[in-house]
């Protein structure tokens, strides 16, 4: 019999807390059982297993990004609008560090997180309208941009830039200014 008050999507909500907490990796049912004081077997009448916790934990994660997202690009196009992304993207990883890690894991196309990746992937193209870019080059210059703000991001979260004198800001500011410069002059296709 399913505990009172207890529902997939407050676990969900309990194991994005966690991972925040104590790392993405470290989010088990275990750990999120005894977060509840349950037992294990519990939480198996809302989740189906670990695997299936940490895709709903992707899945709200990829939601709360897409709406930051979302409401930061409103009305903007191009450089400001690349900007607000990136902006926003970087803030939700500082944030909510084990959400952010568990939007990187490989996700199953027909899952929990199918629905919201899809969602971030259209904003992210939605970027690229205001360059000129051809559809090989759209897809290119995601891969560019997820990459990039992803790399960042991580050096900065495990603290790689530390032991350089130009502050984080500038840099950041300026990578973005770079790609784009980049985008503006986009080389042509093979």
């Amino acid at each position: 019999m399913p505990r009172v008050g207890m529902t997939a999507d407050r676990l969900t909500q309990a194991a994005a807390e966690l991972a925040d907490e104590i790392g993405f990796d470290n989010v088990t049912v275990s750990a999120l059982a005894r977060r509840f004081g349950v037992k294990d077997a519990s939480l198996y009448s809302h989740v189906k297993n670990a695997k299936d916790l940490r895709a709903r934990v992707a899945a709200l994660a990829l939601t709360e990004l897409a709406d930051r997202v979302a409401a930061s690009m409103a009305g903007r196009s191009g450089k400001d609008a690349l900007f607000a992304f990136a902006n926003s993207y970087r803030d939700y990883a500082k944030q909510h560090p084990g959400r952010y890690a568990a939007m990187q894991q490989d996700l199953d196309a027909d899952g929990p997180a199918a629905a919201p990746a899809h969602r971030h992937a259209d904003l992210t193209r939605s970027i690229l309208h205001a360059y000129p870019l051809t559809p090989n080059a759209q897809t290119d210059a995601i891969r560019l941009l997820g990459a990039t703000l992803h790399g960042y991001i991580t050096l900065e979260l495990t603290g790689s830039f530390r032991h350089t004198p130009r502050p984080t800001n500038l840099s950041w500011k300026s990578t973005l200014t770079a790609l784009h410069a980049l985008l503006t002059n986009w080389p042509e296709d093979d």
